[in-house]
């Protein structure tokens, strides 16, 4: 493995050249508290761009083992510091910076859905955060004080934002964990209850639009509660008791007027075969994994 230093080396010696020479970073470095591995070189400013993974050790990223103990937490964790990077790189990246995708720095934006993802990486030994870096050209000459800007000033202030626990709200860290294994918790229950379905009292199902998945702002939208003739309870791990209406194994048929929402209660339940994110309003609609949408067609 190289030194930092030896990639600012190589980066001077190809200040200036054909943007083809760039493959001659590619490797792992070793930053001090963390390394980083270009792993894959884009051909030109305009191509897709450059892959970049920093890994940080356990004992230095300091999680505790709690968040990350079962498979759902473990997958919660990534997804919550997913989310992190995300919002973080577009504070921290100067960005566009040159010709072409020059100075993008940015990881996979994720759903309102908890994910298993591969934009980030947690095991017994580090934590790794895969992202993507388009690396800096004028014209298609390369352009080496914006390229050492990203790789030794913006990578590491994003790693020691969001990869460092010390540096990172722990209460919200185990908030999001906490409601993926209560979610998985009803989810594996629901068989046994003779249920295929949960719709947790308070819910919020109306979204922002159609191509806005994001909640209905409180003040405009109607929070679900269940009919009594259907209201069942679960006694979760983290939040204790959550009460909500329980749809039967079996045909449920929804009736309802025009803009009743309908529509909008199958369509939060369509989704409830995943887990999601503290705020998004369906954190307890759950239904059983298999679930699948199936549409007639008109007519």
């Amino acid at each position: 493995m190289k030194s930092a230093d030896q990639l600012k080396i190589i980066l001077n010696r190809i200040e200036g050249k054909p943007y083809g020479f760039y493959r001659d970073i590619k490797g792992w470095y070793d930053f001090d508290n963390f390394m980083l591995n270009i792993d894959y070189i884009q051909p030109d400013p305009f191509a897709p761009p450059s892959q970049v993974a920093a890994r940080i050790s356990r004992d230095v990223a300091g999680f505790p083992p709690e968040l990350y103990d079962s498979p759902i937490r473990r997958i919660a964790l990534e997804d919550c510091l997913t989310r992190h990077f995300y919002h973080q790189a577009r504070k921290v990246a100067r960005g566009k910076r040159g010709s072409g995708r020059s100075g993008l720095l940015a990881i996979d934006k994720p759903s309102q859905e908890v994910l298993m993802r591969t934009a980030m990486v947690i095991n017994d030994d580090w934590v790794e955060a895969r992202f993507v870096v388009g690396l800096p050209a004028r014209g298609r000459r390369i352009s080496v004080r914006d390229a050492i800007e990203i790789f030794f000033d913006e990578i590491p202030e994003l790693v020691r934002r969001t990869l460092l626990y010390s540096n990172l709200d722990g209460k919200l860290l185990k908030k999001f964990v906490d409601l993926s294994e209560d979610s998985d918790y009803i989810r594996g229950k629901l068989p046994e209850r003779g249920l295929v379905g949960f719709v947790g009292d308070g819910s919020i199902l109306p979204r922002m639009s159609g191509i806005d998945d994001r909640p209905l702002p409180d003040e405009k939208a109607v929070s679900f509660q269940s009919p009594p003739e259907l209201e069942v309870s679960f006694d979760c791990p983290r939040r204790g008791e959550v009460r909500g209406m329980g749809i039967p194994r079996g045909v449920t048929l929804i009736v309802g007027g025009g803009y009743h929402g309908k529509s909008t209660l199958l369509e939060a339940l369509e989704k409830g075969a995943y887990n999601h994110i503290p705020g998004d309003g369906r954190e307890m609609v759950v239904t059983v994994p298999e679930s699948v949408k199936i549409r007639a067609e008109d007519g």
